[in-house]
């Protein structure tokens, strides 16, 4: 059939399952925009307010559902302004896939508003290279069809990631015959399986530990490993731990679950894992916030702890701790095939040697529900980070949906906001940027409309994506925003404080008046949009508005006064960052714990 080049995008789209398309049409991507419109689309096409969201909201959308959405934009900075929302998802090996427009193929390097071309002509496939599994610039509509099903293997296929497709303005309008190819037939059968031997030693080794820990990362997650990693821990009585991404992995009312690790982990988690003789990683790829900077003995110890470390990129293996067993392969098929080489008589001889350690495990536990509760559980007003999230916790469905923000939520909702299903908790672990949570909302929402789905998020993170509420609104899309106001960058004034003594730029504050704590009516500028909103400023207010928002059918704003103040996550685990030679309170404890680092 002769198709457009905008045609040829648009139906392979719809062919290939994807539901949504976001983004801003401008001069450089209008006609494939239009191409949405034709009878034969079944995209439906999602209008942000700034480019960079329709990354993010392509990205929740992954996270919520293990399904793809597509993102657009125009040339220039339209496209620019995508790299954070695709560094986020690469770091977290998220899939969305990402087409944007260029010049035309004949005007290339000649310097067409909105091209970048002193080093090489049209320079944004180099911006972003980085941040893509794969860049893609097709220069002959016959080419399209090819591109699309190899940039849907690419995504969709091995560690996951974001995929990129330039496609000139003179391709979006042109015609060529060319047939849209099936996408079953191009993409491979089945997943990565282990090396039997591997499998074979890892359980050895797993069946002689004393004091066994499973650390689920995100992979966990994205394999769909979380029955067989739960299974796994049940048999062997091995405690679990997880990151920021593999929140989630198991159910955080089992007795096995000790908690997250880190430097905003919990003590449970942190003192339970580093005290582990074999460590079993699923999916981890152990960044030095997960690994307390690699600290011997904060949040692991390796060695001389034995690391079974399985993950799909091998490029992980042994990166940043010595492995006793390296597994690449998928999370799921391998931890079911350990599963089958544990007989009845192998768990039962394990639980059994596992006394202790379970009883150090719940005593671990029983310790940092002291610490934890008096934040969790006060009702002081302004309130401190934890206890709207006791408060969501107890209003929300059991399979909600929560999408982070960076700061002081992130850290609050890892250690204190227990989640019970996969995929329920979704968080910017890695690249960790402000403006993600909302609309990865949206995205999420949109990918499970029979879910209830909750963004946790500071006010200065908020202040970076409030323009969404527009999208939510004309859309309407039921997500609930939940916003933490203290009046500033929190966290970062909390890190200043320590590392430097002081802080500067992380307040808001009237510094041409009086210096009192600023903040904009953000309740006031939600009704502005036209969506719901309430300013709570006690606990019976906000479960109140929270049940109202849950069930109102329409996107709902909730502002929380929070204490700037004891607001932040506690933080068990340790984070290699040196304070200014003149600031020495901090050097002698600095070059201590630095004396501990494993990773060099």
């Amino acid at each position: 059939m002769r198709l457009t080049g905008g045609e040829i995008v648009a139906q392979a789209l719809t062919e290939y399952g994807i539901e949504y398309i976001a983004g801003i049409p401008g001069h450089g991507n209008w006609s494939l925009t239009d191409a949405f419109l034709q009878d034969d689309c079944k995209v439906k096409f999602i209008q942000v307010m700034h480019e960079q969201s329709a990354i993010h909201m392509a990205d929740g959308y992954y996270r919520a559902s293990g399904k793809p959405m597509a993102a657009t934009t125009s040339v220039g900075p339209g496209a620019t302004n995508t790299v954070i929302g695709l560094a986020t998802a690469y770091a977290d090996s998220t899939s969305v896939f990402f087409i944007n427009g260029s010049p035309s193929t004949y005007m290339k390097g000649h310097g067409v508003m909105q091209e970048i071309e002193r080093q090489q002509e049209n320079s944004f496939p180099r911006m972003i290279e980085e941040v893509t599994k794969r860049s893609y610039s097709p220069i002959r509509v016959e080419e399209i069809p090819f591109t699309m099903h190899r940039a849907f293997n690419t995504m969709m296929t091995g560690r996951r990631g974001p995929v990129h497709i330039e496609l000139p303005m003179d391709l979006q309008c042109e015609t060529a015959d060319v047939q849209i190819h099936e996408l079953d037939k191009r993409m491979p059968i089945g997943v990565c399986h282990p090396d039997p031997v591997a499998v074979r030693r890892a359980v050895e080794l797993l069946l002689s530990a004393k004091r066994p820990v499973i650390c689920a990362g995100g992979g966990a997650i994205t394999a769909e490993a979380s029955e067989a990693l739960t299974k796994l821990a049940e048999r062997l009585g091995a405690a679990v731990s997880f990151t920021w991404n593999g929140k989630g992995a198991i159910t955080e009312d089992h007795e096995l679950c000790v908690g997250a690790v880190g430097q905003t982990g919990t003590s449970s988690g942190n003192s339970i894992t580093a005290s582990a003789d074999v460590v079993v990683s699923v999916g981890c790829r152990f960044t030095d916030w997960s690994a307390s900077s690699y600290a011997q003995g904060v949040s692991f110890s390796i060695p001389p702890g034995k690391l079974i470390h399985i993950d799909l990129d091998p490029h992980e293996i042994g990166k940043n701790y010595p492995t006793e067993v390296g597994i690449v392969a998928d999370a799921r098929v391998t931890l079911e095939a350990m599963l089958e080489q544990i007989t009845d008589l192998h768990s039962s001889n394990a639980l059994a040697m596992r006394e202790k350690f379970l009883k150090d495990v719940a005593a671990a536990k029983a310790e940092w529900e002291v610490m934890l509760a008096p934040r969790r559980d006060s009702a002081e007003s302004p309130f401190t980070s934890q206890h709207p999230l006791q408060v969501l916790r107890e209003v929300l469905d059991n399979d909600g949906i929560v999408t982070v923000g960076s700061g002081n939520t992130q850290g609050a909702v890892k250690q204190s906001f227990p989640v019970y299903h996969p995929r329920t908790h979704l968080t910017s672990g890695s690249f960790s940027p402000m403006g993600w949570a909302f609309p990865a909302a949206l995205g999420a929402k949109l990918a499970c409309p029979d879910k209830q789905v909750v963004a946790i998020l500071g006010d200065g993170d908020f202040m970076m994506c409030a323009q969404e509420m527009g999208v939510a609104v004309m859309h309407n899309i039921p997500v609930v925003i939940l916003v933490q106001n203290n009046s500033g960058y929190m966290s970062i004034r909390g890190g200043q404080r320590k590392f430097q003594g002081r802080h500067i730029g992380s307040e808001f504050n009237l510094h041409a008046g009086n210096g009192e704590p600023y903040t904009a009516d953000i309740t006031a500028m939600a009704k502005s949009f036209g969506m719901h909103s309430v300013k709570a400023e006690n606990s019976d207010d906000l479960r109140a508005a929270l049940i109202d928002a849950l069930t109102l059918g329409e996107p709902a704003l909730i502002e929380a006064t929070t204490s700037r103040d004891a607001a932040g996550p506690f933080t068990p685990g340790w984070w290699d960052f040196p304070s200014p030679a003149y600031y020495e309170k901090e050097q002698e404890a600095y070059a201590e714990m630095r004396a501990l680092e494993q990773h060099m």
